[in-house]
């Protein structure tokens, strides 16, 4: 081991027992540990070290991290020059030890001035797999994927919102290690891979989040999916109120799945048993128990090479709390569809949440070639499915009804620690109507689409007519909104205009990148 330290290495080595080897551009410590007996620790073990000092190593790193519990294996990242590349992966011997790490050395001064980051960190083994043709059943693609790649276990496709028959042009591909799912996606890389006749697009499944079983037992939220986009939010708590009538507390559905609130667990329990497979106007439903998210939009688990298309049907927030579903939100989707013959890539931009109509197959980029005939358009000629934020489609509806633009009026308050919180008040002046939402936001942008999202649901603007506000049904459930940003009630601080407009550096907010994947990457 040649290394700037490398006696301090040594007798790391000596003191602890542990062995060392470097290999693949990282440095091992341990793996297992000394006496280990069995198998390596299950998932959720390990966690993602960030922001390392490139002049830092073992010697000063491990003693760190053995405070929050028994080190499994600690590997570093390594460059040719013999400097860390300023991450790490760190696996405990138990999931209570990588959550007490989190805890206790995230954002953790390791050297004056120095900050590193902590976060949990989930080996992926699912491949995404774009531009397959519709019209292919999930075995037909398994057989196809078990014939090209090893170790596939598991496919999962997903059925076209508008045609069930069909599937939405692509899938996921479950392998039996992180290793095995890395040389496939070795091979399949390049491009130029075909499958009946088309060549797919390959890239990493964004890692489904594990939640712990003492929050999950908490849970009496449903998460289903497969509906048809015509089934109410009537039809779905008629049909999973059959078994105990007055059981279902209420019922958000957006585009082909939904979200089914219960008073209490056991009612949930039963009704996931009795409902899971059953026909609802003509299509196959699933069913399972919603999975909770953490409120803090910011922290996302990640992988170094994530498909960041647009998420389908797993995500939902109002007040309380923030849920995802077991396979649809746990991985980014993209949809690998052939338009005219050229690749719609999934656009990489955050999803929004203010618009029910925004299916997800429309949210692409394509190749904008040269000669293409240019229209000028206006936005009331566009379609409620291509807005996909609620500030667009709330001016879309202005101008529909043929009232006056919204204004926007920024307000703030000092929240906990004296963090300034921020809060729109919406109004339409020539409906002489106003609309503020009762939460306040840390970031710019989530604020003014949390209230025109508000506005929405006052306006109820799912009724496409013209007319007043009067007009309009108001929101059966208030405050079911479907937004994921991290917000807080207002009532009680004290609000004060912003003027001139404040200055919010970094307003995108702060976003840990986490890279998950290992060597094989």
């Amino acid at each position: 081991m040649e290394s700037p330290n490398e006696a301090a290495l040594l007798a790391l080595m000596e003191k602890t027992g542990y062995s060392m080897v470097q290999e693949n551009g990282q440095r091992k410590f341990g793996g297992p540990p000394p006496g280990w007996e069995g198998p390596p620790p299950p998932r959720g073990c390990e966690v993602f070290v960030g922001k390392i000092p490139r002049d830092m190593y073992e010697d000063e790193l491990v003693p760190v991290f053995e405070r929050a519990g028994r080190i499994y294996e600690f590997r570093l990242m390594m460059e040719f020059s013999g400097e860390n590349r300023g991450y790490a992966f760190v696996m405990y011997t138990t999931r209570e030890a990588a959550q007490r790490a989190i805890h206790l050395l995230d954002n953790y001064e390791i050297r004056p001035g120095k900050f590193i980051g902590v976060c949990v960190s989930l080996d992926n083994c699912r491949l995404f797999i774009g531009s397959i043709p519709k019209d292919k059943k999930k075995e037909e693609i398994q057989e196809e994927m078990m014939k090209v790649t090893d170790g596939v276990v598991d496919v999962i496709v997903y059925p076209s919102a508008t045609d069930k028959s069909k599937n939405r042009g692509f899938a996921f591909v479950e392998y039996e290690s992180h290793k095995a799912a890395a040389m496939a996606r070795r091979k399949l890389i390049p491009g130029t891979f075909q499958l009946w006749g088309h060549t797919i697009q390959v890239d990493w499944a964004e890692p489904e989040k594990d939640v712990d079983e003492e929050t999950m037992q908490r849970v009496r939220v449903l998460y289903v999916r497969n509906l048809m986009l015509h089934t109410t939010e009537e039809t779905l708590r008629s049909e999973f109120s059959r078994l105990k009538p007055g059981s279902v507390e209420r019922v958000k559905k957006l585009t082909d799945y939904a979200f089914i609130h219960f008073h209490n667990r056991e009612d949930a329990l039963a009704a996931q048993q009795s409902m899971n497979g059953k026909l609802i106007d003509g299509s196959p439903i699933e069913v399972t128990l919603a999975k909770p998210v953490s409120k803090d939009g910011s922290r996302r688990f990640g992988t170094r090479a994530s498909h960041n298309g647009m998420a389908v049907g797993g995500l939902y927030g109002d007040s309380n709390f923030l849920l995802q579903s077991k396979d649809d939100s746990g991985i980014s989707l993209g949809t690998g569809i052939m338009s005219e013959g050229l690749y719609a890539r999934p656009l990489s931009l955050p999803p929004r949440w203010g618009n029910p109509y925004a299916v997800d197959l429309e949210r692409c980029v394509y190749p904008f070639l040269p000669g293409s005939t240019l229209v000028p358009v206006s936005l009331q000629t566009l379609k409620p499915i291509q807005l996909s934020s609620a500030v667009s489609l709330l001016e879309y509806y202005c101008h529909k009804n043929g009232w006056s633009l919204p204004e926007y009026y920024l307000y703030s308050t000092a929240g906990h620690e004296g963090k300034t919180l921020l809060i729109y008040k919406v109004v339409i002046s020539s409906t002489r109507s106003s609309y503020m939402p009762d939460k306040v936001c840390s970031i710019l942008e989530d604020a003014k689409e949390l209230a025109a999202q508000n506005a929405l649901w006052n306006l109820d603007s799912s009724f496409q007519v013209p007319g007043s506000p009067g007009s309009f049904t108001p929101p059966a459930s208030p405050g079911l909104l479907s937004f994921p940003c991290r917000s807080l009630p207002y009532p009680g601080y004290s609000m004060a205009p912003i003027s001139p407009p404040l200055p919010i550096p970094g307003a995108g907010g702060q976003r840990l990148y986490i890279p998950s994947q290992s060597s094989f990457f």
